[in-house]
Formats: C-alpha cells, structure tokens, sequence
C-alpha cells in the first residue's frame, strides 16, 4: 500500500471518525510521559539554569523518542504482516489530524449558544480555551471559538500533514515519524510552553522549538488561504500589517489569514486569571462574528487541507507516470 493511500485514507478516517471517546492518543501518552518528568524535573532543579537545561532534555526526549518509537512500531507491525503495518500507519496518521475534533469542539460550544444558554456555553469554551470565560458575553465567546478554530487550524491540522507529507519524502522514514515528533513539541508547548512559572525556564526550549517547527507550515498554510480566498494580495497585506504584531510567530498570522478572508476582527482583551491581557487586533471589522463565520473557517481550513492532500498525492502519480 503506497503512501498517497495511506495519506487518503488516514485523512478519510479523521473525516468520519475523528478520535473516538475513550480510545487511547498519542497526545494523551505524550501527556502521560511529559506530566511526571516536568514535576521531576521541577523538583530537582532548583535554579533556572538547571531547568533551562532539564527543559532541553525533556523536549529532545519525547520529540525524538515520539518519532523513533512510532517508526519501531510500524516497522514491527510491518514485519508480522504488511497489511497489519498499513492499518496502523493509517490509525496512527489519522489520530495526527484534528480536522473533526476542531469542528466538534466548536459545534459543542455553538449549540448552547445558538439556544441562548450562555453559561452551558461558557463552561464547554472553557474545556477548550486558556482565558477566563464565566462572563464572557455572546460576542466574546464567538471570538474565542473563532480564535481557537483559526489558530489551531495550522498546528492542529495543517503542520501534521505537512510532515507526514516530509516524512513520506524521505526514504526509509515514511508517514509516521515526523507527524508524531511535530506532535510531540506541538504537546510540550501547551503543557510547559508557558512564560509564567513554574514553566519559565523549562518550557523556553519546547516553546521556541515549536515557534520554528510551525513557522514554515504556517506560512505556507497562509499562502494557500490567501490563494483559496481570490484575493491573494489583500490578505497578504492585511497578514503583514497586523500578524506582525502579534508577539507568536505563528498563531498571529493564522488568525489574521482568516480575519482578512472573512471580513472579521480578532484579537482584543482576554482575561487570563483574573488579569487582562491585550492582543493585537487583527483584520478589520467589515461583518461581525457569527456561527456563520465560524463555520466557513472551518470550511476553509477543510479546503487547504484537501488542497495538500490532492497535490501530496498527486505528484507521485504524476512521476510515476512520466517515469
């Protein structure tokens, strides 16, 4: 089974079934080993230094060990029978994407919303997003949703597929390796990637780590948005006007691709712990927020993730084909 099936079906399977309640993730195994190491860690490391370097360990670690131990077991299940190692190449890969689970996670907050039930709204949002949200108003919560659909459309979404598509390029590495280490630094930012303490020191390297691991598939996700639009230049110029305020790399121009193309505004302040935070605002408010809205850049992201799929797929069949 070549890799553009295994790619076509993986991205099938994250389509119609997502990641089934109760099933074991990846995600959640990386969580399982980055919990207990960083509390060590943390314990005996008592100076930033020490954690600075003990963040360096824990980062190499589980990005390179996630990526090893996925290519052992696909080689394993490769060795007892070849269709047993495409079945789980085609599990594994789809359990990278989280195409359904982000519209899931927005359709589990709009439908409350949509009924008027505000606080059934503000309590599902909050499983979802770092900001306070017991009083946020209707407006507010559809810019969270939106804010957490578009920015998490590129590491969520987009940069796995980006490097299961890497992955498959080189020889003797495949799907799986690089999907799962980008997952794995992409885990370890949202666990210890964070300036307050006690993860100021030894989640430095996991956050900068990932900062450089999206910038590409970001910047290309950007571009293939802008292209799907119509309107190219416009989004580019409105991405460098106001992405570049935001102080993430990544997460600003994600946000603001979307903003241009849809007519919206984002950014604002965000109540983290009861302390305000302000984020740059990106795009211009020519419409408002709606679940209308949220649902197109769902839509979106869908398309540029079809978009890669067909050409990821499509250049092996077209060298095969002039070879």
């Amino acid at each position: 089974m070549t890799s553009s099936v295994i790619l076509f079906l993986a991205a099938l399977l994250d389509y119609l079934i997502g990641d089934p309640w109760g099933w074991p993730h990846p995600v959640q195994v990386m969580g399982w080993v980055i919990s207990p190491l960083t509390k060590f860690f943390l314990k005996v490391c008592h100076n930033s230094l020490a954690q600075r370097i003990a963040g360096i360990i824990l980062a190499i670690t589980l990005i390179i060990g996630s990526g090893c131990l996925g290519w052992l077991i696909i080689q394993t299940a490769k060795w007892l029978h070849p269709l047993w190692g495409n079945v789980l190449e085609t599990i594994i890969l789809a359990s990278c994407f989280a195409l359904k689970s982000l519209r899931s996670a927005a359709q589990e907050v709009l439908k409350p919303l949509t009924a008027g039930d505000l606080d059934s709204a503000r309590y599902i949002l909050s499983n979802y997003v770092g900001r306070d949200s017991q009083h946020l108003s209707e407006p507010e919560i559809l810019r969270a949703v939106l804010e957490t659909v578009t920015e998490n459309a590129t590491d969520g979404v987009m940069a796995p597929l980006f490097y299961a598509i890497v992955g498959a390029c080189v020889p003797g590495v495949g799907l799986i390796p690089l999907a799962l280490a980008y997952k794995a630094s992409s885990t370890l930012d949202s666990m210890v990637g964070y300036r307050q303490a006690p993860y100021t020191y030894i989640g430095w390297f996991s956050a900068r780590l990932e900062d450089y691991l999206t910038w590409l598939p970001c910047r290309l996700t950007v571009i293939t948005l802008a292209l799907l639009s119509g309107k190219p230049l416009y989004v580019w110029r409105i991405c460098c006007r106001d992405a570049v305020k935001d102080p993430s790399p990544n997460s600003g121009w994600s946000e603001c691709a979307y903003a241009a193309i849809l007519g919206v505004q984002m950014g604002g302040t965000n109540w983290y712990g009861g302390v305000p935070q302000q984020k740059p605002l990106l795009g211009d408010v020519i419409h408002p927020i709606t679940p209308t809205v949220i649902h197109n850049a769902l839509l979106l992201t869908r398309y540029s993730f079809l978009l890669w799929l067909c050409v990821a797929i499509a250049i092996p069949l077209i060298a095969n084909t002039l070879n």
